[in-house]
């Protein structure tokens, strides 16, 4: 298990009712009604904010590795998120895919920020070795 060297920042939520409840962070910024996966409820589910979360913070992963790199990215980056889940078992699991979209990069330069990027992502790290995860450049 990895250590955390720093804590530079501690989000906190407060959830209840499970996947058929509400989670509100301390700060009010996010507020949010829960609902199951495929059922008629109008929140969102616990797959759906980690495809949020993960895809985010992949970005942010990318956008710090290309400065280190000296590499512009293209303004109109995006990432399209699936996170899948299902049976494992004993259990149940979770499966991830992103599709980074780099328009106008070099296809082998905006390889080499995907790879970086998912060296330092806090997700990439964090799901790494436990989770299915697979990382495409469309």
């Amino acid at each position: 298990m990895t250590q955390l060297d720093k804590v530079l920042y501690t989000a906190r939520a407060h959830t209840t009712g499970g996947r058929d409840g509400a989670s509100k962070t301390d700060d009010g910024r996010l507020d949010v009604t829960l609902s199951s996966p495929g059922t008629s409820g109008t929140g969102t589910n616990p797959e759906q904010l980690f495809a949020a979360g993960y895809s985010a913070c992949f970005i942010g992963a990318m956008k710090a590795v290309a400065g280190k790199m000296k590499v512009a990215l293209p303004a109109d980056l995006a990432i399209d998120a699936e996170v899948d889940l299902g049976p494992i078992p004993n259990a149940y699991g979770i499966a991830a895919r992103l599709k980074v979209s780099l328009p106008g990069l070099d296809r082998a330069v905006a390889q080499g920020v995907v790879d970086a990027a998912h060296q330092v992502c806090p997700y990439s790290n964090a799901t790494r070795g436990n989770i299915d995860v697979t990382i495409t450049l469309v």
